[in-house]
């Protein structure tokens, strides 16, 4: 997000002057209530009102919910400023936050309402805003962008994938959230690939000139990404094929290249920066560990699955978050104690998860002990960020840092 994108003139609630206002706060409510809610199913404390089995709606809501919020505020941030037309606003806005939100009751209480009302009120978001984007690329001409549209189906088709269990009729429900999963790897490949570099170079250039910025690397950028684009693709088709390893394995090893050249250790004392390179450091390290736990089976498998999820996704779209909300509500560019106990807290969270599965007896205290970081990271963020996301922008001059 490179720039900041021109708004019509809003007469109504400020939250829905702009994308990332509302799917940012959405976002953040529910992975912090989505969280506790599964931690209770799986200690067997409670039942999942949900007509899908407790796993899988876990699975499904962290990607197609959480996730999906997160992936519509930055895009309907972003592609303004890829496009040069208008934001989605006001009641347009409003139409798709509500599916957004129907979605997320639906699924919760499909077995009251049953799995084809739920299906249908789920999947009403992701095909209205993929038509949304569609929309947008084609009129503004911005062929660049593209892959963002096949990254949208693909989600749209994993959750369908998923309903389809449901409603008995296939058993698609594991490989429709895998599919899902390795996509959002995919698109913080893609983001994480075009933002961290652009704005380590920026920052070095103005703050630590003795350090040579991060060089352009068009080759480099496209054989990385078509080496994950394969490697995720085979993950999903054959997640337990030797070959899919050895695939993951050098998409790993490829983009661990990468994020050396992007100079991310240069850039500790900002951790609004910082975090980037650190989110994008557990999506490198969860794909080492797939490829290198497919060859020789020494961890458990949801260890290197949840590096990625919870290190990778959550540690990017808080980060993402974090510094698309300051920049686009005015505020200066600098991370505050609030924005700093965030990041720790979710970093916290990656560790305690990916332990989690090695401790034992103690299992249960650590996956509790997990979730509860998970869930203050994302509700500090929605107690501290909301005020800025429902109130007009301000002068940077006259902004206090978060």
């Amino acid at each position: 997000m490179a720039g900041i994108p021109r708004y019509r003139a809003q007469s109504g609630f400020v939250v829905l002057s702009a994308g990332f206002r509302p799917f940012f706060l959405a976002a953040s409510l529910w992975a912090a209530l989505a969280m506790p809610l599964w931690l209770i199913a799986y200690a067997g404390s409670g039942a999942m009102p949900s007509a899908m089995p407790a796993v899988i709606w876990h699975v499904h809501e962290m990607v197609f919910g959480y996730a999906a919020a997160a992936v519509a505020g930055f895009l309907l941030t972003a592609i303004p400023n890829w496009t040069g037309r208008l934001p989605l606003q006001g009641a347009p806005l409003a139409v798709l936050v509500a599916l957004w939100l129907i979605g997320r009751l639906g699924v919760l209480f499909s077995a009251a309402i049953g799995a084809p009302l739920a299906a249908v009120a789920d999947l009403a978001f992701p095909t209205a805003f993929l038509a949304v984007v569609a929309r947008e690329i084609f009129a503004g001409r911005n062929w660049r962008n593209l892959p963002m549209l096949l990254a949208l189906s693909l989600l749209l088709i994993g959750n369908l994938l998923v309903h389809l269990e449901v409603l008995n009729i296939a058993e698609t429900a594991m490989l429709g959230n895998r599919i899902g999963l390795l996509t959002l790897f995919l698109l913080i490949s893609l983001v994480g690939g075009r933002i961290i570099p652009s704005f380590t170079r920026n920052w070095l250039v103005k703050n630590r000139a003795e350090i040579a910025p991060p060089a352009p690397e068009p080759p480099l950028a496209f054989v990385v990404l078509a080496i994950t684009a394969l490697a995720l693709a085979a993950s999903a088709a054959r997640p337990d094929a030797t070959i899919t390893a050895w695939a993951t394995l050098i998409a790993g090893m490829a983009a661990a290249l990468r994020l050396w050249r992007w100079r991310g250790y240069a850039t500790a004392r900002e951790p609004l920066l910082f975090i980037l390179h650190i989110g994008y450091f557990w999506i490198v390290l969860g794909l080492l560990l797939l490829g290198i736990n497919g060859i020789f089976d020494f961890l458990p498998a949801t260890a290197a699955l949840h590096v990625l999820t919870v290190g990778g996704v959550g540690t990017m779209t808080l980060a993402v978050m974090t510094r698309a909300s300051l920049g686009h509500t005015g505020r200066p560019l600098v991370a505050g104690p609030g924005t700093n106990t965030i990041y720790v807290l979710v970093t916290f969270a990656a560790l305690l998860r990916v332990l989690a599965p090695l401790a034992g007896d103690a299992m249960l205290t650590i996956l509790d002990l997990a979730g509860a970081a998970w869930t203050l990271a994302f509700g500090l963020f929605a107690l501290l960020y909301g005020a800025a996301l429902a109130q007009p922008r301000v002068a940077a001059d006259a902004a206090r840092p978060i």
